[in-house]
């Protein structure tokens, strides 16, 4: 028979050792179990695409019970969803060079680029769809697009107070110009997202506003 100290110098079964290792996944968010969650939706539909998109892959691919998926996300849309957000956070940059022109092109070349990604292309869509049925899908993807329209919006407001545009140039129409240009080309597909693109979108949008 083995002593107690015995059974406590044990190592731990392979099940207690993998259950010891797998992040917690309680009611508050354990943030390894969340990225984990965030990246394996890109990456299953890049993959697999909408049609096989379902939360039991996601979970499958995240290594975490589908429960705890429904727990922090009230859809699967919901999650592609986020994922864009904290991608665009981390791919689009917030540049201050002095200079509107060089600022918008930089905004908007570097979104361009992350859009020729096709997990990033095809989770928009899906989202969009989504988001037309699901109301949990649609409030973040509201969340989404107003984050992004908020950093556009600040880097054309340091080039109105520089003087670069005029005091009277509707800041918020630009940037709906911008981004309904975006998902015009985005959900048509009639265009690439080019650096040329880009660079015609930001001569016209300037032109528009810049101050005489």
């Amino acid at each position: 028979m083995r002593t107690v100290s015995e059974h406590a110098a044990s190592p731990p079964s392979g099940r207690q050792a993998a259950r010891k290792g797998r992040p917690h996944t309680g009611r508050r968010r354990n943030e390894a179990a969340r990225q984990a969650i965030l990246e394996a939706a890109l990456e299953v539909l890049a993959r697999s695409g909408t049609a096989t998109m379902t939360v039991d892959a996601l979970a499958a691919a995240a290594g975490v019970g589908k429960q705890t998926i429904y727990r922090w996300w009230p859809s699967k849309g919901a999650v592609l969803a986020e994922a864009l957000t904290e991608r665009a956070a981390t791919e689009v940059a917030d540049p201050d060079s002095g200079s509107v022109i060089a600022d918008l092109e930089a905004f908007l070349v570097a979104t361009f680029r992350n859009l020729r990604v096709p997990a990033v292309a095809t989770s928009l869509r899906a989202v969009m769809v989504e988001a037309q049925s699901d109301p949990g899908t649609a409030e973040v993807l509201a969340q989404f697009t107003t984050k992004r329209r908020i950093a556009m919006r600040r880097l054309l407001e340091r080039g109105q107070r520089r003087g670069e545009l005029a005091r009277q140039a509707d800041l918020d129409l630009l940037v709906e110009q911008a981004f309904g240009f975006i998902w015009y080309r985005l959900l048509v597909g009639h265009a690439p997202f080019t650096r040329d693109a880009a660079t015609r979108l930001v001569r016209g949008l300037v032109t528009q506003a810049k101050a005489p």
